[in-house]
């Protein structure tokens, strides 16, 4: 199975950072890496499977949302290689947020997973996320 991991920590209260991004369907928070969100379906951006198509090329589906944990769960069911459908399968990717006590900020956590351990995937995936991660810090920090 392969796997990745990034985190960051942002200088904004948890609330105001999860309330920016648990809406699946609004990425305006990471204008620098994601160009369009094409809303598939009718479910809203709350709901589990909610479908959406990021950058005309990343298929997606909402499976889990957590208010109360700040949490959610999405899949990636075809994209450009290397997470087309044809490379991967059961890619599960988790967004995480805790309060820092020390400072109010909020520590973000972005983890995926799937079936087929490449190494291109790895790299492919912690890039983009590692880039989103920072869109994020830089849109919602105070």
């Amino acid at each position: 199975m392969g796997q990745t991991y990034q985190s960051t920590v942002i200088n904004a209260p948890v609330e105001k950072v999860w309330q920016a991004v648990r809406d699946f369907h609004d990425m305006s928070w990471a204008p620098n890496v994601i160009t369009r969100v094409e809303v598939v379906g009718d479910k809203k951006g709350d709901e589990v499977g909610a479908r959406r198509v990021l950058n005309d090329a990343f298929h997606e589906t909402l499976l889990e949302v957590k208010d109360e944990e700040r949490t959610f769960r999405y899949s990636i069911n075809d994209g450009p290689s290397p997470v087309s459908k044809a490379d991967v399968s059961r890619y599960v990717g988790r967004v995480q947020m805790r309060p820092v006590t020390e400072g109010g900020g909020t520590f973000v956590e972005w983890s995926s997973a799937w079936e087929r351990n490449d190494k291109a995937t790895s790299e492919f995936c912690h890039g983009i996320y590692v880039a989103l991660l920072a869109d994020m810090k830089k849109s919602l920090e105070r």
